[in-house]
C-alpha cells in the first residue's frame, strides 16, 4: 500500500474532458481562416501536447502543404486563444467520480495540486466553473515555469513549494508526458486509461498504476 501525502493531478484528460471546447475553438479558428473545420473526433486525437501543437495539427489537416500551414501558425494560434477564451468552460465537464474522489482525498487530509501544460489563464475559469478550485493548494499552468511536462521541473517545483519529497508524492495523469515527467522526478505515477494519449493505450507506457475510473485511487492505490 502506498500512502502519498501529496497528489499532483494533470487536468485535461485526467480530471476534465475539455475536448468539446477545444474542438469548438479550433473549428472557429479554421472558419475564420476560411479553412475546412476538423470536428471533435479529429481534435480528440490531436490534444495533449499544448495549444501550439494542436493548432499545428489542425493546420496540417486543413492545409496539407507544409509551407502554407507553417506560414499561418502564428496567426492561427492567436485566433485560437481568442476563441478559446470565449468558450473554455462552455462544454467542458468533469469525468465520472472526479468530485467524489477529490472530496474523499480532502477528507483524508491529502494535499492536492494541479500540474498542467494548459496556459494558466484558462485553468482558473475552468476550475471555478466546475466548482473544484477549493480542493487544490497549488495550481501550476504550462506557462508558469520555463519548462513544462514531460520535463520534470513542474513536478519538482510543486513538491518544493508544498514541502514534500518524491517518496511522499503521487502524480496522476493520462499521457506519456505525465509518466515521463514523473519518472524523471522519481515520483510514482498513476495513469487513467480514458484520457488523451494520442490513441495509444496508456498501459504501454508502464505507469505504476492504471485507473479506469479516478475513484480507483481510493480503492486500488490508497487502500
Amino acid at each position: 500500500m502506498f500512502s502519498p501525502q501529496l497528489i499532483m493531478f494533470d487536468l485535461d484528460g485526467t480530471l476534465i474532458d475539455s475536448v468539446p471546447d477545444l474542438a469548438l475553438a479550433v473549428d472557429r479558428t479554421l472558419l475564420l481562416l476560411a479553412l475546412p473545420v476538423a470536428g471533435e473526433s479529429r481534435v480528440r486525437g490531436w490534444v495533449g501536447n499544448g495549444a501550439a501543437v494542436l493548432i499545428q495539427r489542425a493546420l496540417v489537416f486543413a492545409l496539407p502543404n507544409q509551407a502554407d500551414a507553417g506560414a499561418l501558425q502564428t496567426k492561427a494560434l492567436t485566433l485560437f486563444f481568442e476563441q478559446y477564451h470565449q468558450c473554455n468552460a462552455e462544454k467542458t465537464v468533469l469525468y465520472p467520480n472526479v468530485k467524489d474522489t477529490l472530496e474523499r482525498l480532502k477528507q483524508q487530509k491529502i494535499i492536492m495540486a494541479i500540474v498542467t501544460n494548459k496556459p494558466k489563464e484558462f485553468v482558473g475559469p475552468i476550475l471555478t466553473a466546475l466548482d473544484i478550485e477549493h480542493f487544490f493548494d497549488l495550481v501550476l499552468g504550462g506557462d508558469d515555469l520555463e519548462n513544462k511536462k514531460p520535463h520534470p521541473q513542474p513536478l519538482l517545483h510543486c513538491m518544493s513549494e508544498l514541502a514534500f519529497d518524491s517518496s511522499q508524492t503521487l502524480m496522476v495523469g493520462d499521457s506519456r508526458n505525465d509518466i515521463e515527467a514523473a519518472r524523471k522526478a522519481d515520483v510514482l505515477v498513476a495513469a487513467v486509461n480514458y484520457g488523451y494519449n494520442h490513441g495509444c493505450p496508456i498501459e504501454a507506457e508502464q505507469p505504476d498504476y492504471v485507473l479506469s475510473d479516478l475513484y480507483q485511487l481510493i480503492s486500488k492505490v490508497l487502500t
